[in-house]
């Protein structure tokens, strides 16, 4: 149970490809019984919560931290084998976009999770107005996602098939990312694309 904490508290603040959403939804899972997994693996359900909510907020508040410590220099380096610059900016699109409910809402959303408290940090977000934010969204995502791998844990269909609904959570995790890169991916080919005005300009 404390591996999953610290899964947690990494993902919340330094390590974005951590599987965050598939983790509480498979300890949730686990809490709920299930007869198929030994026993030694059933994980108590209210520590295990707030365990997550625990590791959730402070992990945001590490990055937070970081991100005014040491957020510019972090953020212009160049891009490596862990660190991809186009995940900051994706970051810092959401922050620029919703600005304080980005730390509720990036919850729900891999890499942008691990990203925004430090944008937060590094765009001086108030700290009291983050602690808050912090608070809703870490509650919202550790007793959601976990309480609903606990109850379909226990829908005998989904108990059967765990590996499935497990894919299914992954992959319902990634559609704001999908959704987001193929709307880049539109921007950049109509920025890229003359209008009629300018093509006619350029034949003159």
């Amino acid at each position: 149970m404390f591996g999953v904490f610290a899964i947690v508290f990494l993902e919340s603040c330094l390590v974005f490809f951590l599987p965050g959403d598939a983790l509480l939804f498979t300890a949730g899972y686990l809490a709920s019984g299930p007869s198929s997994v030994p026993e030694s693996l059933h994980l108590p359900l209210i520590p295990l919560m707030l365990g997550i909510f625990v590791a959730a907020v402070a992990g945001n508040q590490v990055g937070y931290i970081i991100g005014v410590k040491v957020g510019p220099a972090l953020f212009n380096r160049p891009n490596s084998r862990f660190f991809r610059r186009d995940n900051v900016d994706k970051a810092q699109e959401f922050f620029d976009r919703y600005g304080p409910k980005t730390i509720v809402l990036a919850r729900f959303v891999p890499v942008v999770r691990t990203f925004a408290p430090m944008i937060a940090g590094m765009s001086r977000m108030r700290y009291r107005v983050f602690v808050t934010y912090n608070i809703i969204g870490g509650a919202a995502w550790a007793f959601g996602v976990t309480l609903l791998g606990y109850f379909l844990g226990q829908v005998p269909a989904i108990a059967n098939h765990v590996e499935l609904a497990i894919v299914a959570v992954v992959a319902i995790s990634l559609i704001p990312i999908v959704y987001e890169a193929m709307k880049a991916r539109r921007e950049r080919r109509n920025d890229a694309e003359p209008t009629l005005v300018e093509a006619v300009e350029a034949e003159d």
